[in-house]
């Protein structure tokens, strides 16, 4: 059989964390005959090199090749090429794993726009990753049509001929960046790049180690002389220009500017590393790059720029002390469902010491000239500049999936305003917005799925880019929406506790829905046919499930249906009457058509004798059978984490 893939994939000494890298790859969608996985042992000390051969000798496609160390992943993957038989290779560490789709969907989508590098969207499981690379699907990416810099790890797709046929392979030996300089040449020099971001294919984690090579201290003498080759190959493959300054604003930007700024520059050892690592960086900025590099960043990069470039160390310690105090804050306004989406309105506006932020009001319109080499002057720049850029400021409503971390922007409409605070003719800078989530279609076109969702708020306003939580909301306060039946899932909105942040349980809320308010009283049996009122949201006559259980059970067809006074909705079935006796429990499952319906138990008993049907109130259980029901509960919830966590 033709070999479609090849996953080449580096290890040393990684132990349990691989655990998940080979569960992730022997479950992968694509036929087992169209990929080959292969493991190349960099001289690993632990257990790995038997785990491994033992895993190869259980399986055809899965290839071991055991060496020297070398010190570093450039040589381990370079060996993966060559012993490679696919049409594409995939490169992936040794403590990530994939998305159980992840490989036949980027090949997939690689053969159907004929292109050389393939970029997966990447979720981070405690560490950051690209956001907005993965907006939307980006057949024919380009470094000028697209934020592909961003993106300079070297878990994606490569079509071997392409590698071959330029000599691409990575820099080998101890060293750093080793990933810039090759990924950086591919996307200069291929054909065609896809950027897949309606499906999460790589899931980068944070070891509870933190034994992941890239969180090491490194000598920044040797990781700046690395550096320099990556704009090397910027230098060689670009004219000089817009391109080629927005490229090497990438490096400026994350690997220099974003060092020393805030939190990230005050956590570094005052032990003489802090002023080493400036020096090198201030070096790096005054070779090589213009003031057109610099002018493309952010403003409060723009000040760390310049003050690095005018050696200003002093000054850049006081503007990171200023600006660590900086923080987005979200509150969720208006929570309510409308037409089988959940409209969530909010507000959203940067803080200062836990306080609004204030801003001068007469900058609005005019932007201040170069920013000052002053921390106090520069201060005052950035909240000039802020305010006369608040035009452009924008704020993102995203859905982060508890167990893996994957995101998904959701529509927001918005608005800005400049609201007066207080007598001096300062004023708040405020996005007020109503983002829709829609559970059908939540995950980039595709329905929610089952679990817990938090509720991220990401703000650019002015020189930041910045996340926070929708809210937290005081426990007086926290009043939300009922859960919705929509799409085959029960989706309720939650504050999480003791927080108070926003947040979403899909599928699995059955104590916290309100159901417990129904008595038998509002509850109708007539000629066979139940009608029961619930505070479940329908955006219209929706399809579900009884299951009522007695010595047999049934699964009974049911439509639940809006309320006429608009608040919740109305479940009715036509009962097999009868068929049933005694006491009757009764179960709601949202999804008729699922091979494995999830079912909500109502608050309710019904009574059959005879063909006559009352609703009674539910027996409340023993304490033993709350005790086991707790158990199963905690089992069944530890059961589906490791589940979900080899599967994701």
């Amino acid at each position: 059989m033709h070999v479609k893939v090849s996953v080449i994939v580096p290890v040393y000494n990684p132990g349990i964390y691989i655990e998940d890298c080979i569960a992730s790859l022997l479950t992968q969608s694509l036929p087992p005959d169209e990929y080959e996985v292969i493991f190349v042992d960099d001289g690993s000390t632990d257990e790995t090199p038997a785990r491994l051969d033992a895993l190869a000798a259980e399986n055809s496609r899965v290839t071991v090749i055991h060496q020297e160390p070398s010190g570093w992943s450039g040589k381990p993957r370079n060996v993966g090429i060559a012993a490679s038989q696919g049409e594409y290779v995939m490169f992936v560490d040794n403590d990530d794993y994939l998305g159980d789709e992840a490989l036949e969907r980027m090949y997939d989508y690689a053969v159907a726009n004929g292109t050389d590098v393939v970029v997966g969207k990447m979720a981070g499981k405690g560490r950051p990753v690209p956001v907005e690379l993965f907006r939307r699907n980006h057949p024919h990416a380009t470094v000028e049509n697209a934020p592909l810099i961003d993106s300079l790890t070297p878990h994606k797709m490569f079509r071997r001929e392409f590698l071959d046929k330029i000599g691409l392979r990575f820099p080998e030996g101890r060293r750093r960046l080793e990933d810039h300089v090759f990924v950086t040449e591919a996307y200069l020099r291929a054909d065609g790049i896809s950027v897949l971001s309606d499906y999460v294919c790589y899931y980068h984690v944070k070891r509870d180690d933190a034994a992941n090579a890239g969180f090491q201290r490194f000598d920044p003498i040797g990781y700046f002389k690395n550096l320099r080759e990556a704009l090397d190959i910027v230098e060689q493959y670009t004219e000089p220009g817009p391109v080629r300054d927005r490229l090497y604003r990438r490096w400026l930007r994350n690997e220099m500017v974003e060092r020393m700024r805030g939190r990230r520059l005050l956590a570094l050892p005052d032990d003489g590393y802090r002023k080493q690592l400036y020096e090198e960086i201030r070096q790096v900025v005054v070779e090589r790059f213009g003031p057109g590099v610099s002018a493309g960043l952010a403003p409060t990069q723009q000040v760390i720029a310049a003050l690095i470039a005018a050696d200003r160390f002093e000054d850049l310690v006081a503007f990171a002390e200023w600006e660590v105090a900086v923080a987005p804050k979200a509150t969720p306004e208006d929570i309510r469902w409308e037409d089988g989406s959940l409209r969530i309105g909010l507000s959203a506006e940067f803080a200062s010491k836990r306080q609004p932020m204030t801003f001068p009001s007469g900058s609005a319109g005019a932007s201040p000239a170069d920013p000052p080499l002053d921390a106090a002057a520069a201060i005052a720049w950035v909240e000039a500049d802020t305010v006369a850029k608040f035009g452009k400021a924008t704020v993102d409503l995203l859905l982060r999936e508890r167990s893996s971390a994957a995101q998904y922007f959701q529509p927001v409409e918005f608005t800005r305003e400049l609201v007066p605070a207080g007598d001096d003719g300062r004023v708040r800078v405020v996005l007020r917005g109503t983002a829709s989530v829609d559970p059908g279609t939540a995950l980039d076109g595709a329905p929610i799925r089952g679990g817990l969702w938090d509720v991220f708020v990401r703000v650019k306003l002015g020189g930041w880019t910045k996340e926070c939580r929708l809210g937290p909301v005081p426990r007086a306060g926290r009043t939300a929406a009922p859960g919705g039946v929509v799409a085959e899932r029960v989706t309720l909105p939650y504050w999480t506790s003791p927080q108070g942040n926003l947040a979403l349980d899909v599928d699995r809320a059955s104590k916290r829905l309100d159901l417990g308010r129904l008595t038998p009283e509002d509850i109708t049996v007539s000629d066979g046919r139940l009608r029961a009122p619930l505070p479940l949201h329908a955006p219209g006559d929706t399809d579900v499930l009884l299951r009522l259980t007695a010595d047999t059970a049934y699964h009974v067809p049911a439509t639940l249906s809006p309320a006429a006074d608009g608040e919740g909705s109305v479940l009715e079935a036509v009962l097999p009457a009868e068929e049933l006796r005694g006491a009757v429990r009764v179960a709601l499952g949202p999804a008729p058509g699922a091979d494995e319906p999830r079912f909500l138990p109502l608050p309710f008993v019904l009574r059959a004798r005879a063909g006559r049907i009352q609703a009674a109130r539910a027996p409340r259980p023993s304490l033993v059978q709350r005790a086991v029901r707790k158990a199963r509960r905690v089992l069944g919830e530890l059961l589906g984490r490791a589940a979900a966590g080899a599967k994701a």
